[in-house]
């Protein structure tokens, strides 16, 4: 079962003697995680015999242990916090950030402080509800470890236009990659579909049909040759936003985006004999460098773009030195 019910009623065998409850809770309801179940305890939410126990409780065996129901969480709303915060262009409806890569966009599951969103209620009076209370105002993301451009929406009209823009289509992005591998064909097109990938949760794979229609075109820039193998420089567009796009599809090219482990890129990088080791790349090699789209209230094109961030240019400076 994924969640506990409450129904859940289960009887102690003989041979779990001696275990602690949280221990056999655990291992009994799959799944959930014995912080989770210790969560349900606390909480009075777990009986052994009919009686409230402790975490720690040393089972018998035969007892009858209940489950009464999911642990209760308080809600999760964000909250302002004063961080670093490149504004790139500002008015009453929106506003354009640069991102850093290794800040989440969002709270999310065991993290609520030091997000973007954080730091936009500190910054900002006012930001769109229509994302809730834990994604005020923002109207896209970018992966925690990509750095780049995000739009942000101050009101619920402008968050609204924005969003058709963007389901619409409408609304130009740029990525620039670093790859493994050279690229073989010039420039082209990916069009697989994207969906979860079904035996690690936190993936997404194009090898499950039934998935989220996702377009992705690319074009080489440079093709690298060095003493820790090939690499392609690439400039990347996007016509929807599926979870990891860019870096599932480039990864299903067997191209998977320099530092990311979790698509198969390697954590540290073979070496010619006699040569110095190249640094890690402690974030992924992908960088959102330009969006074009329409001011929601007044129509007008807007287009802003900011250049690698200083972490990718010395990585790069790196490659092309040692060559």
């Amino acid at each position: 079962m994924s969640a506990p019910k409450l129904s859940d009623r289960i009887t102690v065998p003989e041979e779990s003697a001696g275990r602690r409850l949280d221990v056999f809770l655990t291992g009994q309801l799959s799944a959930v995680s014995r912080a989770r179940v210790q969560e349900l305890i606390a909480q009075g939410k777990v009986l052994v015999d009919g009686k409230q126990a402790k975490a720690s409780l040393r089972l018998r065996g035969g007892e009858e242990v209940t489950v009464l129901g999911p642990a209760e969480r308080p809600p999760l709303n964000a909250v302002a916090e004063d961080l670093p915060l490149d504004v790139v262009y500002e008015d009453d409806a929106l506003a354009v950030i640069h991102k850093p890569a290794g800040m989440l966009v969002h709270a999310g599951a065991g993290r609520r402080q030091g997000t973007l969103v954080n730091a936009l209620l500190h910054r900002f009076a006012s930001l769109s509800a229509v994302g809730g209370p834990v994604r005020p105002g923002i109207v896209h993301r970018l992966d925690k470890n990509t750095s780049g451009l995000i739009v942000v929406a101050k009101d619920d009209a402008a968050h609204r236009a924005l969003a058709e823009q963007f389901a619409g289509r409408q609304v130009k992005k740029k990525y620039l990659a670093l790859v493994h591998g050279w690229v073989k064909k010039d420039e082209g097109t990916v069009t697989t579909s994207i969906d979860r990938d079904r035996q690690r949760r936190t993936r997404m794979t194009t090898r499950r049909h039934g998935g989220r229609d996702a377009f992705t075109r690319y074009r080489v820039a440079e093709r690298l040759q060095s003493p820790w193998g090939r690499f392609t420089r690439l400039e990347v567009e996007i016509a929807t936003g599926r979870t990891h796009q860019i870096r599932v599809h480039l990864a299903s090219l067997g191209h998977p985006v320099v530092g990311d482990t979790l698509y198969g890129a390697p954590r540290q990088l073979p070496v010619d004999k006699g040569k110095d080791t190249l640094p890690t790349l402690e974030r992924n090699f992908l960088h959102a460098a330009a969006i074009e789209f329409q001011h929601p209230r007044t129509g007008k094109a807007l287009a802003f773009s900011r250049p690698l961030p200083d972490d990718l240019m010395q990585f790069l400076a790196l490659l092309n030195l040692r060559s």
